[in-house]
């Protein structure tokens, strides 16, 4: 079975859009997702290079158009989709508290009600609700805040980037299938074309 590296942001609206489809291709193309939360904002400042800041470099980086993309995949798929509200000013927040999730075994359901949240549900996102989140969906709460407070999950969350991009990833979401990446949600039908022709894990 073909194992696909997954690294995203929490708070990318490209992140959800592609997370919205790991489980349909996962089945359809019989593969693994492999999820690496990190803090996309320190990847960019590994690379030392941004699109996000001064004027954008060409229209596809303008705010009005993200957010009109955004809804028109979104559409596509047939998954809600609100723009987000204002996200933590700790951007690794919501990674390491997905990290926190991970120590206890959910991983890919708090990942999935972290999501939920932000795109859907249109929530302005704190530590406490991410604690809330946690215990919503049956996590030790006690564990998670303690996790929370340690340095672990930082290490964790510097972990995932720093692998990211040293494995050349120059954003989020990426996606690595051995030493093929593809980055973005709109080549997620390049990623499962490839899958489609490197059946049994032949990579």
């Amino acid at each position: 079975m073909l194992e696909v590296e997954f690294f995203f942001g929490l708070g990318s609206r490209y992140s959800y859009l592609a997370f919205t489809q790991i489980t349909r291709i996962e089945v359809a193309c019989s593969c693994k997702f492999n999820l690496h939360p990190l803090a996309s904002e320190d990847l960019l400042k590994l690379r030392k290079a941004s699109p996000f800041f001064g004027s954008p470099v060409s229209g596809q980086y303008e705010w009005g158009y993200r957010r009109r993309d955004a809804a028109a995949w979104a559409d596509y798929y047939g998954v809600p989709y609100i723009e987000p509200k204002t996200l933590p000013k700790d951007h690794r927040l919501m990674s390491k508290a997905c990290h926190a999730a991970d120590m206890q075994g959910a991983l890919r359901q708090y990942c999935e009600a972290m999501f939920r949240a932000v795109f859907v549900e249109n929530v302005e996102v704190d530590e406490r609700i991410c604690g809330d989140t946690a215990s919503r969906i049956g996590i030790d709460r006690g564990l998670f805040d303690s996790a929370m407070q340690g340095d672990a999950v930082n290490e964790r969350v510097a972990a995932s980037t720093r692998i990211a991009y040293e494995r050349g990833a120059f954003g989020v979401p990426t996606f690595f299938v051995a030493d093929q990446m593809f980055w973005g949600n709109d080549r997620l039908v390049l990623l499962e074309h490839y899958l489609g022709r490197h059946p049994g894990g032949q990579a």
